[in-house]
């Protein structure tokens, strides 16, 4: 037996579309991800915000969260995240209230301050010109939305009134670090793509902590990228079309996840191969093994109270074979399997 891990360990699905592949394979993919998620013993499945991205199909949260709750019985699925922004404080209240309503302890509100998009997109979901963007007025819109929940605004939120979500603030800074502290809700950070920010922005958190009615002590979980293979050699193949596309992300090429024959065909320079060795010594590539070794480091680097595994591989079958093996390396209990 695996020495279990000492903290929860969870899911972040951007759902990832693959070349050659719809967002109709994509999304049912991820059905079939959180099915086996649940049988393995995973404690949470978050899905993200984006919008504009060929290459991400989890451009409505909302939506996709009610099918993947509907698809299983009890694993906690959320938003990691809604963009708050992006939207009016009622509508997330009324869509995150009625999932709740429809699932009752099982839905998760993580919410965000970033666009998770571009600024033409993101002014044409808020209605707005891009000179017009910003987030400042992200603290009041946290306020509005929770008197949504509590039935304390002007205007009644239902069915959101006495059916609040579990409230989490996500960020890849110290802004929103120190404002969940400040609010004493449990924090999320976006290691996997600002692994340099991970020490500073909980060290905030945890020294701004105050504690409330949600939260007595602080909670961080910490969101990291992890590919998983039989091999360390075959875990490092199946982590290169991931690379591949967030390079193209970077230079302006958005789309959808290579193959692993456009991985082979790509003209590397000795930049890019920089850029991609430093995207991925942040990243959990290898056996099992390797995979756990990288699991417990991180851990007793961040002190997080749980962990959230997001994985990106050209064939969904090896997708779901890699959080198998991870699930494995964790120790992870299978569902209705008692702890021994």
């Amino acid at each position: 037996m695996v020495d279990a891990l000492d903290v929860p360990l969870s899911v972040l699905d951007l759902v990832p579309v693959a070349a050659g592949t719809t967002a109709t394979d994509a999304l049912a993919h991820s059905t079939r991800l959180v099915r086996r998620a649940e049988e393995l013993g995973y404690h949470r499945y978050w899905v993200a915000e984006h919008h504009a991205m060929p290459g991400i199909a989890s451009s409505s949260p909302p939506v996709l969260i009610a099918h993947l709750a509907g698809a299983t019985e009890h694993i906690r699925v959320g938003s990691g995240g809604v963009m708050l922004p992006n939207h009016r404080p009622l509508v997330v209240a009324e869509q995150f209230g009625t999932l709740e309503a429809l699932h009752p302890g099982r839905i998760d509100l993580g919410l965000g301050r970033a666009p998770g998009t571009d600024p033409r997109t993101a002014a044409a979901l808020r209605g707005i010109r891009p000179e017009q963007l910003s987030a400042d007025d992200f603290p009041d819109q946290l306020v509005e939305l929770a008197s949504y929940f509590r039935g304390d605004a002007a205007v009644p939120a239902v069915p959101a009134t006495g059916n609040a979500p579990a409230l989490w603030l996500l960020g890849s800074s110290g802004y929103s670090a120190k404002v969940a502290g400040l609010l004493g809700l449990p924090f999320a950070f976006a290691h996997h793509f600002s692994a340099e920010n991970t020490l500073p922005a909980l060290a905030i958190y945890r020294e701004n902590f105050r504690p409330s009615t949600m939260l007595s002590e602080p909670y961080a979980l910490v969101a990291a990228a992890a590919f998983v293979a039989d091999t360390d050699e075959r875990a490092r193949e199946l982590a290169l079309p991931a690379a591949l596309q967030f390079l193209r992300l970077r230079l302006g090429q958005p789309g959808p996840l290579p193959s692993p024959q456009e991985v082979a065909d790509f003209e590397w320079s000795p930049s890019a191969r920089r850029f991609v060795d430093d995207r991925q010594a942040d990243q959990i590539i290898g056996s099992p093994d390797t995979v756990r070794e990288g699991l417990d480091k991180l851990l007793a680097e961040t002190g997080a109270n749980e962990l959230m595994i997001t994985t990106s591989m050209f064939e969904g079958t090896d997708r779901l074979h890699s959080y198998e093996l991870l699930a494995d390396a964790a120790g992870l209990v299978p569902s209705g399997r008692a702890a021994a």
